[in-house]
């Protein structure tokens, strides 16, 4: 069998009544793991230190476990754990609560100054979002933007829909739910009504049904002794538990569990034997890990070897976790080993381009897509933009048809009139009677109009199709998505493997560890990264979010028709002028999402949208800013005008932002890497070691670059790396056209 390594549905149930008898207790710190490990050490007044695990990597499981069980604190905290930091120290453990039926456990802590909620999702890949009193997400460790939800700091969290809880329903709902199956009874307890494969044969066993039946031929009998055990399950796992870990019987030929669908994540119902370092001992002194725990005994585990833990299940999932990690270490060559060579090493890099294949093969398909939706916009576009022309082939087709005149006769009346140098006629360039469609070809491209359209139904019909592209390339996203997260994992458990051949890495005590000091560093490391949207002007916002602006006609015209999706927002100051601005929702390999931006993320994106505009360079403090959708903004004039290049017709109500003030700092970061950051001073300034704030002044824009250049020398001790990472060619990017000065502090 497998190891058990995440924990299921009814697990959950059995142990937030557990985790809830530690209310009270503080907390002293947050830490950070590679694996998406989160341990909150605490201290309880009666039982002393205590050390809560939340993982959601790999491992899936949250329980309390003693000190000498936890590993040694991490060399440097990340950001999410000092943002935990700040946010729990000196907090009381208020309590926890399973999310319905779901993998999904919220904790709350509380604090004079503020409350705090800590959401771990123990399923899919895992996640573990930090909330405010209001539900907003402050941070995640993944941000998450699906159609039907959305995780990303600054946005309310939204919890995953609600599965069915089998132990909240009626005997009716219950019956009802299980004939509505196309299945047999195991597979429908297993995924109908959530249990997981390994509860749900338990579940069959202890009703006494036979678990293949299919529901066809299942009645009210059967339903009901299943509801029976159900009921009975919910009241053994709401009072006394008596929880268990099990052991291989010691046999490799033992009879597997019954085949059960779809599992709950964790069953351990796939037999496959393995072998380890863990608790019960055999005849070699060795200690044999187990294969899994629960919080009840289980009828289904009966021909397993089993140790009852009398502490509790929480007690029973620390000494469970704890064993499996010691055998799998062991497994792996992480205890003895000899020399430490590389026999037995996992093919990593052969994984790694696997993966890399994929991607490089889907971003062509997703390119693809992008040309495909574009061409077909561009055709709407040129109807828009040739609508009498347009209309006239429309009508005089539909003329000759109330007219009686045949296809071929329609054919002929155009080949005339392309002699006699007719616009319209010159247009056509074929007709097809079997679809009664005319083929035009307008700025060196063909489009097929249907004649029983008008021009805008044509128009909108084109739109529709690149809407579908678009759906095609929106799925191709969500699949490299998940390819980038099998090649970030792969990536990883080579790092980690790489990082145990060392066995003294990583173990300087956090406690001791102070922040470094980069402006009194004398060498600084340079680490860059050159990033695909650094040719635009660009920043990230206080919550994360990419915001590109256009540095001419020509990035304006790119940004917009190559770069702008559906959820995004296009920003503009109400003065001509200015540079177009897109507040970006997602990556470029991101699927397009709509999700709820924040004032502070809006009103950073405004002022930044302002500070490049022409309202800087003509020396004024504030002016206003709109934005609309990107199904607002279109390159289509109305009848006589024309649109310049670099320029756009908005059409539909807009949202401002008045009197919106200029702005913008300029700084050095240093880690993770080391570059010039400019922008907003809300959000520039908490990534950068050191920072000047600009206003509009007398000094030109490469002139001001100078004066910052030896601003910055001055502060950092190693001057060779500010002359490296931020000479005035790089300040100048980040400084807006016209004069500034320094902002005085």
């Amino acid at each position: 069998m497998d190891r058990k390594h995440e924990l299921t549905s009814v697990d959950l149930t059995a142990l937030v009544g557990e985790l809830n008898g530690f209310v009270g207790a503080k907390v002293d710190k947050a830490y950070l793991y590679p694996g998406k490990l989160l341990r909150l050490k605490c201290r309880d007044f009666d039982r002393g230190r205590l050390e809560l695990l939340i993982e959601v990597g790999e491992d899936k499981r949250a329980h309390i476990s003693p000190p000498e069980h936890v590993p040694d604190a991490p060399e440097r905290p990340p950001d999410f754990a000092k943002m935990l930091r700040n946010r729990l120290s000196g907090a009381d453990f208020a309590g926890v609560s399973q999310q319905g039926f779901d993998r999904v456990l919220t904790f709350s802590f509380e604090r004079d100054d503020e409350n705090t909620e800590i959401v771990a999702e123990l399923f899919g890949q895992g996640n573990i979002a930090a909330l405010d009193e209001t539900g907003a997400v402050v941070d995640c460790l993944d941000t998450v933007r699906l159609q039907s939800r959305t995780v990303a700091p600054g946005a309310q969290y939204q919890y995953p829909g609600a599965r069915f809880h089998p132990f909240e329903t009626s005997a009716e709902d219950f019956a009802a739910r299980m004939g509505d199956s196309d299945t047999d009874l195991v597979r429908t307890l297993a995924t109908q009504l959530n249990f997981g494969g390994l509860y749900a044969e338990e579940l069959c066993t202890r009703a006494g049904v036979e678990k293949t039946l299919d529901i066809a031929e299942a009645g009210e009998e059967e339903f009901d002794a299943l509801y029976r055990a159900t009921d009975r399950l919910a009241d053994a796992l709401g009072g006394g538990l008596d929880s268990r870990l099990y052991y291989e019987s010691g046999s490799d030929d033992s009879d597997d569990t019954a085949e059960n669908g779809e599992t709950d994540g964790a069953s351990g119902a796939d037999a496959e034997a393995t072998t380890g370092a863990g608790s019960s001992s055999d005849d070699e002194g060795r200690r044999e890990a187990p294969i899994d725990v629960t919080p009840l005994p289980l009828e289904e585990y009966d021909d397993l070897r089993s140790e009852p833990i009398e502490e509790g299940f929480n007690a029973a999932l620390d000494a469970y976790f704890t064993a499996i990690e010691g055998a799998e270490a062991a497994e792996s060559g992480g205890e003895g080993g000899g020399s430490g060579g590389s026999s037995g090493r996992p093919d990593f890099e052969a994984e790694i381009e696997k993966q890399k294949r994929i991607i490089a093969q889907q971003e062509g398909a997703i390119e693809d897509f992008e040309a495909q939706a574009q061409t077909e916009r561009e055709k709407a576009e040129s109807l828009y933009s040739r609508y009498d022309l347009v209309d006239e082939i429309l009508s005089t087709v539909g003329e000759a048809r109330e007219a009686d005149f045949s296809w071929g006769e329609i054919e002929a009346r155009f080949a005339e009139g392309e002699q006699q140098g007719i616009p319209a006629a010159e247009s056509v360039h074929s007709v097809d009677p079997a679809t009664g469609t005319v083929t035009i070809e307008l700025d060196g491209e063909r489009i097929d109009l249907d004649t029983g359209m008008g021009v805008e139904r044509n128009a909108d019909r084109l739109y529709t199709e690149a809407k579908r592209i678009g759906e095609k390339k929106q799925g191709a996203q969500e699949a490299i998505a998940d390819t980038r997260e099998s090649l970030a994992e792969a990536t990883q458990r080579r790092e980690q493997w790489e990082a145990e051949d060392d066995p003294e890495e990583g173990k300087i005590d956090e406690e001791e560890a102070e922040e470094t000091d980069w402006l009194a560093e004398p060498s600084i490391p340079v680490r860059m990264n050159e990033q695909w949207y650094e040719r635009f002007r660009w920043f990230r916002t206080s919550e994360g979010f990419l915001v590109l602006g256009g540095r001419n006609a020509d990035q304006n015209e790119e940004l917009v028709k190559k770069y702008m999706d559906r959820g995004d927002r296009f920003l503009h100051t109400q003065v001509e002028g200015g540079p177009v601005t897109v507040l970006k929702a997602t990556g470029p390999s991101e699927p397009a999402r709509e999700i709820d931006f924040s004032e502070a993320t809006l009103g950073e994106a405004a002022q930044f949208a302002v500070s490049y505009s022409t309202v800087w360079k003509n020396g004024r403090y504030a002016g206003d800013v709109y934005t609309v959708e990107p199904d607002q903004v279109s390159k289509t004039p109305e009848s006589g005008e024309y649109v310049e290049k670099g320029a756009f017709v908005i059409r539909g109500d807009r949202t401002y932002f008045e009197d919106t003030a200029v702005g913008v700092a300029v700084g050095i970061a240093c880690e993770p890497e080391t570059r010039v950051l400019g922008g907003p001073p809300a959000a520039v300034e908490p990534r950068v070691e050191t920072s000047v704030t600009l206003e509009p002044g007398r000094y030109a824009q490469n002139d001001a670059a100078k004066v910052l250049y030896r601003e910055f020398r001055e502060r950092f001790r190693d001057t060779s790396f500010v002359r490296k990472v931020a000479s005035p060619d790089k300040i100048a990017e980040f400084l807006p056209a016209g004069g500034s000065r320094i902002v005085e502090d």
